[in-house]
C-alpha cells in the first residue's frame, strides 16, 4: 500500500524533496454511544482501517490535496492565506480546518504542503473518517514542522477543528480513539476529564464483525446537533434541583429520583440514554476485565434498544440489520454504532458462525432493503503516527 501511494504522489506532483507517509486509523464504538458530549465514558478501539497520508512541504504558501478516494475532483489547490470552508471545498475542508485550529492553538503552519489521501474507511458509515482525517493532518504537520503538540492535544485540535471550521458539534470520542488507539485495545475515557485505561479486548473465539447499512440518511448532522441541545438543556433543569457537572456524573438511581425536574418528556428520553449508556459502558469494561463476554453482549444488545427507543437515533435498515444479527446463532451482543441514522451496526459473533452469519444476514438484507450491505471481520489496530520503512518507488 505505501509504495503504490508514493508513486501516485510522484505522478501527481513531482519526485523531488522528501517525501513522507502517514496513517490514522478510523475507529468503532464498542459501547457508551453519545455519552462524549454528556460527559460520560466511552469504549472505543482503533481499526486497522482508515486514512493513509502522503505528504511533502512546500517553500511557499500554497496547499495543494489530492484524493484517491475522489479522483474526479482533481488536485484542489488553495493557500494557506485562505484557510476558509468552502463547500464546493468538500473533503479538503478537514485538513484545512486543522491547519487553521492549530493556528488557533499557537502553532501556525509556517509553509504550504502537497498532499495526497487515499482512505479505506468506508464513506458515510460512521466508523469516523472525518476524525481519522483530522488526526491524520495533525499527525503531518506535528511531523513535517517539528510542531512540539502530543496526541491528546492532536485530537482536541481535531475536535476543535470540526466543531469550530466544520460546524459539526462532536464529542472528543472519534478523534482520541484514531490518535491513541493501541493494537487488541480498547480505550475507557472518561470524557469529562480525559482521564482513559487502555482495557485488552479478548474475545476468545470470537470476531467484531462490522455491518454498513449503506444507508445514510439526511438527518444525521442536525439531528445529532438538536440531540445536543436537548441534552444541555435537561442538565440545566437536574442542576436546579442537583449538583452535578455534567449527566455522566449521575447514577440510575439518582436520574429517577430526579427525572420529573426536566419539563419535558422527550428532554427526560434523551437524558434517560446518556445516564444509562454511560453505566452500561462502565459496566461493560467491568465484564471485559472479568472475560464475561456474554455479559457484554447483553449490555450491547441493551444500548442498541436504548438508543432505538429512548434517543431515537436509529433507522429502519440498522433495526433490521440488529434484529436479524439477535436471531442468529453465535451472535454474543449487536448494536447501532456511530452518530446513527444510518451507517454500521458492531456485532461480536463466534469464530464458527462469522461465515454464516455474513451470509445469511446478507441475503435477507437485500432482499427486505433491495440493496447489499458491506461487512468487515475488523481487528484493533494502533492508533495515528508515520509509516517508516516503505520502498522508495523510485
Amino acid at each position: 500500500m505505501k509504495k503504490e501511494l508514493v508513486k501516485k504522489f510522484k505522478e501527481i506532483y513531482g519526485a523531488e524533496g522528501d517525501i513522507r507517509v502517514y496513517f490514522a486509523p478510523g475507529r468503532v464504538n464498542l459501547i457508551g454511544e453519545h455519552t462524549d458530549y454528556n460527559g460520560g465514558h466511552v469504549f472505543p478501539c482503533a481499526l486497522t482501517l482508515g486514512t493513509y497520508g502522503v505528504a511533502r512541504k512546500r517553500d511557499d504558501n500554497k496547499l495543494r490535496f489530492y484524493s484517491m478516494n475522489f479522483d474526479e475532483m482533481g488536485i484542489v489547490e488553495t493557500s494557506l492565506d485562505d484557510l476558509t470552508p468552502y463547500k464546493e471545498a468538500g473533503w479538503t475542508n478537514y485538513p484545512k480546518g486543522v491547519m487553521w485550529a492549530f493556528g488557533k492553538r499557537g502553532y501556525m503552519v509556517p509553509a504550504g504542503m502537497d498532499v495526497l489521501i487515499f482512505g479505506n474507511i468506508p464513506n458515510g458509515s460512521g466508523l469516523s473518517s472525518s476524525a481519522s482525517l483530522e488526526v491524520l493532518t495533525g499527525v503531518m504537520l506535528k511531523d513535517i514542522f517539528g510542531f512540539d503538540i502530543s496526541m491528546i492535544e492532536i485530537a482536541l485540535t481535531g475536535q476543535y477543528s470540526e466543531n469550530k471550521f466544520n460546524g459539526c458539534n462532536c464529542g472528543i470520542m472519534d478523534q482520541f480513539a484514531s490518535a491513541m488507539g493501541k493494537k487488541d485495545h480498547a480505550i475507557f475515557l472518561d470524557t469529562s476529564t480525559l482521564e482513559y485505561e487502555y482495557a485488552p479486548v479478548v474475545l476468545e473465539n470470537a470476531k467484531i464483525v462490522i455491518i454498513n447499512s449503506k444507508v445514510k440518511h439526511s438527518l444525521v448532522d442536525s439531528a445529532y446537533n438538536d440531540r445536543r441541545n436537548e441534552c444541555e438543556t435537561a442538565l440545566k433543569e437536574l442542576q436546579k434541583v442537583m449538583n452535578i457537572q455534567t449527566l455522566g456524573d449521575l447514577t440510575e438511581e439518582a436520574f429517577e429520583a430526579h427525572k420529573d425536574a426536566i419539563q419535558s418528556e422527550v428532554r427526560q428520553k434523551r437524558a434517560k440514554h446518556a445516564v444509562y449508556e454511560n453505566q452500561r459502558a462502565v459496566k461493560a469494561v467491568e465484564a471485559l476485565k472479568k472475560n464475561d463476554v456474554a455479559a457484554f453482549g447483553r449490555l450491547m444488545n441493551a444500548s442498541h434498544i436504548s438508543l432505538r427507543d429512548d434517543y431515537e437515533v436509529s433507522c429502519e435498515e440498522i433495526d433490521l440489520l440488529v434484529d436479524l444479527a439477535w436471531n442468529m446463532e453465535g451472535v454474543i451482543g449487536s448494536r447501532i454504532t456511530g452518530g446513527g441514522f444510518g451507517g454500521c451496526t458492531v456485532s461480536i459473533v463466534k469464530n464458527e458462525s462469522v461465515d454464516q452469519f455474513i451470509e445469511k444476514i446478507g441475503d435477507e438484507y437485500e432482499k427486505r432493503v433491495g440493496h447489499k450491505a458491506e461487512f468487515y471481520v475488523v481487528d484493533i489496530g494502533d492508533g495515528a503516527g508515520r509509516l517508516e520503512g516503505f520502498v522508495d518507488a523510485g
